[in-house]
């Protein structure tokens, strides 16, 4: 696939925590096309338009309002139009049999939110950089998992 972007959502109830994701994707050396929604409703009624782009990531925060990263992560798996779409849900603080449920839903990347902008930056980097290489090689997103 010869494509020359990403395209990412990022679904957060916290205005900063979105533009400080937007301004990191806008520096990295891979060109991003972002959306970014509020809540997992508005994320899920848009994934679900016939007219929606299929982003290549999806960035969740684990406690969105209105549609958890779980329900959401449900509808996600159960259609084939998202089976190469890339889902992170990303969190501050929760117990590790959350985490087990996360990967259990079927989201390929959970991340700790760094609590400062610089290791945000790098964790969202190395998350970036990792999809691009699965995008344009090619591989089975079926099987990638990681925890960072």
């Amino acid at each position: 696939m010869n494509k020359e972007f990403l395209n990412v959502i990022v679904t957060d109830n916290d205005e900063n925590t979105l533009i400080f994701f937007k301004n990191i994707f806008k520096e990295l050396k891979i060109s991003i096309k972002t959306q970014c929604f509020c809540n997992g409703k508005d994320l899920m009624e848009y994934l679900n338009n016939n007219d929606a782009v299929v982003p290549e990531i999806v960035f969740m925060k684990y406690n969105i309002p209105e549609k958890n990263s779980l329900e959401c992560m449900d509808e996600i798996k159960k259609q084939e139009k998202f089976s190469n779409m890339v889902t992170t849900v990303y969190y501050d603080q929760i117990s590790e049999n959350e985490i087990e449920d996360i990967f259990v839903k079927g989201t390929n990347i959970c991340m700790k939110k760094p609590s400062d902008f610089e290791s945000l930056k790098k964790v969202l980097t190395d998350v970036i950089t990792i999809n691009w290489q699965y995008h344009t090689s090619g591989l089975n997103k079926e099987n990638f998992i990681l925890k960072v």
